[in-house]
């Protein structure tokens, strides 16, 4: 276990890890909020951003791109522009390098960690009883900072967005009352998709996650931004039927549904046949996603230990893009010959 939420209550230590990050931070200067895509990391963005905002702080948030980790170094150009007095990690993993050494750094997370970030204060959900996701734990970090309960429907979207909704978690509970079950769903739905099309572009879901005071702003909305939000669900949704046609290849204990595609759709994929092969590791392998790359999903019905899995046969050439999340959810990205490798070790 890596992190400051397991021992007493998650929610307390929490909000005084945060307490005790922000007193690292110069206030004169932002902090820069960096956060995955999908669904649950946009709606910590917009917590942290929100609630750090109303505190009277500067805050900017940092939307990974396509293909994009925040190890990279372009990605740490972006955040040193900004010229920050401290860093916020969500949803983005917790590993032991560091983005941005020497910079006071709080790291929210719920993925299986790969180390430990060296100085930087860190809240992992990993291993908690039920998981929190990311964005639950952000809604309870920025409780250091006053009341939150406006900012609840947020926790709700990513909460939904990763599939937490059976947890048993009384703070979607009280969302779902507050702003409707299906209200929730739908708005995550529209929020998770732009990451998945073509462009993955995210800013049009963020700026209406910062923008709006409930899920219905997202799913009724008129602006450009809803608009391209809608347009980007008809576009996934083409792409995964497009994908779904494509028959599995099966060696031993693995399918292998391999397709091309520009969209993110290989992990919709993957968990649309885990459900018919319930037997088998299932992955789903996209060539198409990023030139001379194959970005791939595996997920299995079986309670297979899936990150062990891709541990065991890790090729040689693999990097940080490999073997990442869940135990039951993973994937990664492999150039092709590393691939090809990758696959040969499987019996392909």
């Amino acid at each position: 276990m890596v992190g400051e939420l397991h021992a007493g209550d998650p929610r307390a230590a929490a909000a005084a890890g945060t307490a005790r990050f922000l007193a690292q931070v110069d206030p004169a200067r932002p902090v820069a909020v960096a956060a995955h895509f999908d669904a649950d990391g946009l709606s910590a963005a917009a917590i942290l951003v929100q609630a750090l905002r109303a505190a009277g702080r500067l805050a900017e948030p940092v939307i990974v791109g396509k293909t994009e980790t925040p190890w990279d170094g372009t990605f740490a150009a972006r955040l040193l522009a900004l010229a920050p007095g401290g860093l916020v990690l969500a949803d983005l993993g917790t590993r032991p390098a560091a983005v941005l050494p020497d910079m006071p750094t709080l790291v929210i997370d719920h993925h299986r960690p790969t180390g430990t970030p060296p100085a930087a204060i860190t809240l992992s959900g990993h291993g908690l009883e039920p998981e929190p996701t990311s964005a639950l734990i952000a809604w309870w970090a920025v409780g250091a900072l006053g009341d939150q309960a406006d900012l609840l429907w947020l926790a709700g979207i990513g909460l939904v967005g990763d599939m937490a909704e059976g947890a048993g978690f009384a703070e979607l509970a009280d969302a779902q009352a507050r702003w409707g079950k299906t209200a929730l769903r739908d708005a995550t739905s529209l929020v998770n998709a732009p990451r998945r099309t073509a462009a993955a572009d995210a800013g049009p879901a963020l700026r209406l996650l910062l923008a709006c005071d409930g899920p219905k702003g997202i799913t009724k909305g008129e602006g450009p931004d809803a608009e391209a939000l809608r347009a980007a669900k008809v576009e996934v949704r083409e792409a995964v039927e497009a994908a779904r046609r494509v028959a599995p290849r099966v060696v031993s204990d693995v399918a292998l549904i391999r397709f091309t595609s520009p969209c993110q759709v290989h992990p919709l994929i993957a968990q649309q046949w885990r459900g018919r092969l319930r037997d088998k590791i299932v992955i789903a392998a996209n060539d198409g996603y990023r030139p001379g790359w194959v970005h791939f999903a595996a997920r299995s019905a079986s309670g297979l230990d899936l990150l062990g899995f891709l541990a065991k046969h890790r090729p040689a050439g693999a990097d940080g893009r490999y073997g990442n999340g869940h135990a039951q959810a993973t994937g990664g990205a492999l150039p092709l010959p590393v691939w090809d490798s990758f696959i040969a070790g499987l019996g392909f």
